[in-house]
């Protein structure tokens, strides 16, 4: 229910007055504010207000009235009431014109009409409608205490706000995070991932809706294609949101037209009942979250004492370590270049990575799920840790088929997320789980100094990576190997020629010099004059197998031990 100037003109008081411009419009301009101005308006006149004036200081000033009324216009007043009879005897035509032009209501009262009597009835009736919507919502607002009560789900609570608001939300967490599901298709939910990924929703800006409307403040309107969401935040009690509800207006349906004091009144009490859900789920599901961590953290560290003391933290858990298992250890390279890719200055790094990796988490989940596989798994160390069920003890193909999945899924969701991955194997007992983990991480830094970026190393296919590695720590070993080969590093360096990169494809071309040259795509006799400063800068011959040993492995063990280049 509002008030509208149709219902004030039907006052007794009023029944004097004459409509000068906008008749027609007086059954749509609502009622929220009555005041009484004379020159200047500034910024004292809200949306929604009627305004009442004698107009003094503009008799026989036609600009003058006429920059008034328009300043009257601009402040998105309901309507302009003039007193006549003392300063203003007659509305001039360029008056009317401006009020018609902008489909604005002037109305004209007789200067014997208190503008306090028209205050009164205006007010009565305002604080009419405001108890009867206060009323209304309230009876809401211990309805939705009832449900908190009573432990109802967030999808009977979601429901039961749509059905007062008479229009779609959706609640989320801080991050963006759809908390209630069921209610929306897979399409929407992959839709609403990727603005919360862009950066768009959530909106961390600090404007609200555009208006002098103080009932609008709270609110932010965000605009996504031709749709229009409202975003309420979900505060916490020291005043941090912890989540948000978004509306989603209906198409071509304006803001102003859409929020009422009673939609207002019930959103923000929806908004208490939420943060009462949330902060009671979060409790749960951040201990619960935080213990299941902390144990596959410490179960990968090898950090229990006993299979029995392990055991019994699994099954509190609700995980079940009798089962074989294999750990796969994932590192997204790229995600704060993505990050800074982004034009969202207003929200952090540390909101978005928790965004992502509960994304990336939830992909993992679902795609284990899918080959109906445990999965037990934390991010710690800028690390994804997975422990996966293998039932059949293929290693191999258990955790490619997994990666697989998980990859597919992530390339629709993150296309542009690069993450490497490190395969352990199985091993018995509990014990087991800190030996695979720390496989998994051997073939995870191998990986990424052997193939870059992007790739998935298995722990058995390392054996000559970590023979290699082995002797990069021995300190005779590394003696021979610098002596060897930083002759041609540092005139790679100084020259920019790539000897290392000129002898790796000489080798494995088995000395053919035409084949070197195509794959290097050079002149002959440039790839001629390349090898023969490799002999002379490393004092080895190339057509001698002991030579071509020495400065094959001493290359390779170089690789394997320049950490740094990965991780620069």
């Amino acid at each position: 229910m509002r008030l509208t100037i149709e219902d004030i003109l039907n006052y007794e008081i009023m029944k004097n007055s004459r409509i000068i411009t906008g008749k027609d419009f007086a059954n749509e301009r609502y009622i929220q504010w009555i005041s009484v101005i004379e020159m200047p308006v500034e910024n004292f006149v809200r949306k929604n207000e009627v305004v009442l004036t004698t107009a003094i200081g503009c008799n026989n000033d036609v600009e003058g009235l006429k920059t008034f009324v328009q300043d009257v216009i601009e402040s998105e007043a309901s309507a302009l009431l003039i007193a006549m009879g003392r300063y203003i005897f007659d509305i001039p035509r360029e008056v009317i014109e401006l009020a018609e032009k902008h489909n604005f209501m002037i109305i004209e009262l007789p200067w014997e009409l208190r503008f306090s009597s028209i205050i009164e009835e205006v007010m009565k009736e305002i604080n009419d409608v405001q108890y009867k919507e206060r009323e209304k919502s309230e009876k809401v607002q211990q309805e939705l205490l009832k449900l908190i009560l009573k432990e109802t789900d967030l999808n009977h609570i979601s429901k039961f706000i749509q059905r007062h608001i008479s229009c779609p939300i959706i609640i989320t967490d801080r991050s963006g995070s759809i908390q209630e599901k069921s209610s929306h298709t897979q399409v929407f939910i992959k839709e609403w991932k990727n603005y919360v990924l862009q950066g768009i929703l959530p909106s961390r800006k600090e404007t609200t809706i555009v208006t002098r409307d103080p009932m609008f403040q709270k609110f932010q309107m965000v605009e996504i294609e031709d749709q229009t969401i409202l975003q309420l935040p979900v505060l916490q009690v020291l005043g941090d949101a912890q989540g948000y509800i978004f509306v989603m207006l209906p198409r071509k349906t304006s803001v102003n037209t859409y929020l009422t004091q009673y939609r207002v009144n019930v959103l923000e009490h929806s908004a208490t009942t939420i943060a009462l859900w949330l902060s009671r789920k979060n409790a749960i599901e951040e201990t619960k979250m935080r213990l299941r961590s902390d144990f596959v953290h410490e179960l990968a560290k090898g950090e229990f004492v006993s299979c029995d003391q392990a055991n019994s933290r699994a099954k509190l858990l609700g995980y079940n370590l009798k089962l074989p298992y294999v750990c796969i250890v994932g590192y997204a390279e790229n995600l704060e270049v993505l990050f800074r890719k982004r034009k969202q200055d207003e929200d952090s790094f540390e909101h978005w990575l928790e965004s992502m990796i509960r994304y990336i988490e939830e992909e993992i989940f679902y795609a284990a799920q899918s080959l109906k596989r445990e999965v037990m798994m934390t991010y710690q160390g800028e690390q994804l840790l997975i422990f996966l069920e293998i039932p059949c003890k293929i290693e191999n193909e258990n955790a490619t088929n997994f990666l697989d999945l998980v990859e597919r899924r992530l390339g629709n969701l993150l296309p542009e997320v690069v993450i490497s991955w490190g395969i352990g194997n199985y091993r018995e007992d509990f014990k087991g789980f800190a030996e695979s983990y720390r496989h998994a991480n051997v073939a995870l830094n191998i990986g990424r100094r052997k193939k870059g970026r992007g790739h998935r190393m298995m722990y058995e296919n390392t054996r000559v990576d970590r023979v290699l590695l082995n002797l990069a720590q021995n300190n005779e070993m590394k003696e021979v190997i610098m002596s060897t080969i930083e002759p041609l590093v540092q005139y790679d360096v100084q020259r920019d020629m790539d000897l290392i990169g000129t002898f790796s494809a000489y080798n494995q071309y088995h000395g053919n010099v035409s084949q070197t040259a195509r794959s290097l795509n050079l002149h002959r006799q440039s790839l001629l004059y390349r090898l023969r400063k490799i002999e002379s800068l490393t004092g080895l011959s190339l057509i001698d197998h002991d030579d071509l040993f020495l400065l094959d492995l001493s290359i390779k063990t170089w690789k394997m031990g320049v950490s740094e280049k990965i991780h620069n």
